[in-house]
């Protein structure tokens, strides 16, 4: 042992040994999260990008007179699957599609999704619909009265609110309750999708069924859109 006024106390050489191994320790966790960053960073960056892409991609207009969609929720729809995968890709989808916020989106197209399986309507079609009448502005106004992201007409459809206890067509999750509702109702009473649509939009008389046409059209841009994602990420 070292003696004299240079001699190491046991008690310093300690300390010094663990503040040594805890810089290292330091050392190997910053490089390991630089690791982790960037081998994820790429990964996320091709995801976004495929979003972006994804919506880039012209998509053919739907023909007049094309044969309907089903009007009903497809059966991998039914809960034979988690939807939440799907909910999410659509949400970002939609809100790269209208610039809004990411959050409001998951609610949005959440409840579209608890709508079209509560009156047996494709959820797409809900958020198609939204997307033509008021591009996700849930306070929106027309000039004949219809209100919201579904744009109902409060006054023609009084009997229907008070049964479903909805007292503001404004609220957001009400107003797609009641127009998933009133959709399903006029494609029954329409017999075709494209019927009920017309309907729906006052134009019953319109033989062009032009409105009809611009909400299928959406509805097949965000199943393409979705599609084209899947394939690319199995790829």
């Amino acid at each position: 042992m070292t003696t004299g006024p240079f001699a190491t106390h046991p008690l310093a050489f300690g300390h010094e040994l663990h503040l040594e191994l805890g810089r290292t320790r330091a050392i190997i966790l910053a490089l390991l999260a630089t690791l982790c960053i960037a081998l994820v960073a790429p990964s996320a960056l091709r995801v976004d990008r495929l979003w972006a892409e994804s919506f880039a991609e012209p998509v053919a207009d739907l023909p007049v007179g094309q044969p309907d969609l089903p009007a009903t929720v497809p059966a991998t729809l039914s809960g034979a699957r988690d939807l939440r995968p799907e909910i999410d890709a659509l949400a970002t989808l939609v809100a790269k599609r209208y610039r809004i916020a990411n959050e409001t989106t998951q609610e949005l197209v959440t409840a579209a999704y608890r709508e079209g399986q509560r009156v047996g309507l494709d959820p797409l079609l809900i958020v198609a619909v939204i997307a033509v009448e008021s591009r996700f502005n849930p306070i929106a106004e027309s000039d004949a009265g219809a209100q919201g992201l579904m744009q109902v007409i409060p006054g023609y459809h009084k009997d229907m609110m008070a049964a479903a206890g909805i007292e503001s067509v404004l609220d957001p999750h009400d107003n797609i309750r009641l127009g998933a509702q009133i959709l399903k109702q006029y494609i029954r009473r329409g017999g075709t999708e494209a019927a009920g649509l017309q309907i729906y939009a006052g134009a019953a008389a319109d033989t062009s069924n032009a409105y009809a046409a611009k909400v299928q059209g959406e509805k097949q841009r965000l199943q393409q859109a979705i599609q084209r994602l899947r394939d690319r990420l199995r790829a």
